[in-house]
């Protein structure tokens, strides 16, 4: 994934809600973000894993407490597959 930096105020106040301390409030706005593009259909499992910043098991976990269904495109299929040998 390229990476570059986009600077992007995030109310403090968000700490409170994700429930973690002000250095956290970033990666939980990248899992949040994530979660509902792939909530959308708008990018796959490994793409969400990846923007997310967590393990696909850690990601299936937090999609499971969220109620937000598997979709299992082909794309997982193959990297699914890959991760295989």
């Amino acid at each position: 994934m390229s990476t570059g930096t986009v600077k992007v105020p995030i109310p403090k106040e968000l700490k409170d809600i994700f429930n973690v301390g002000e250095d956290e409030i970033g990666k939980e706005a990248l899992k949040s973000i994530a979660i509902e593009l792939y909530r959308e259909g708008k990018i796959s499992m490994g793409k969400a894993v990846e923007i997310a910043g967590v393990s696909k098991i850690e990601l299936m976990g937090i999609l499971r407490e969220k109620q937000v269904p598997l979709q299992y495109s082909e794309e997982d299929l193959e990297e699914d597959l890959k991760a295989l040998g």
